[in-house]
């Protein structure tokens, strides 16, 4: 057992010393050294949690807060930092995402197995 928690703990570093988190973490820093753009960025992931909790308890969303929420991506998204930072991160979202669709495989096999 302790193996898989090594090979994990060993993964973790190779994140870390990858390109995609290198590229991450200093985007990260450039916006959080930039007082406009972490402004904007934590007024819309402010928005973004507070529409993602409303749908969580089964709230209806108004079309108001569509319409606040698409305007504040579109003006995000037109700050250059920000767009690479989202960019970036959206990088490390698919890298992790193909890691863990790799790691999950075996259950996969063995459970999909059973249902054929």
């Amino acid at each position: 057992m302790s193996n898989a928690y090594d090979k994990a703990n060993e993964l973790g570093r190779v994140l870390k010393e990858s390109d995609e988190f290198k590229q991450l973490a200093e985007l990260h820093n450039k916006v959080n050294e930039d007082e406009q753009a972490k402004q904007m960025l934590d007024n819309f992931r402010g928005i973004q949690m507070e529409l993602q909790q409303k749908q969580m308890q089964g709230m209806e969303l108004s079309e108001e807060e569509i319409q606040k929420a698409q305007s504040v991506f579109e003006l995000v998204q037109q700050h250059e930092l920000i767009s690479k930072l989202m960019e970036a991160e959206q990088r490390m979202s698919q890298l992790i995402g193909d890691i863990n669709k790799i790691i999950a495989e075996p259950l996969e096999e063995l459970y999909g197995m059973g249902q054929e």
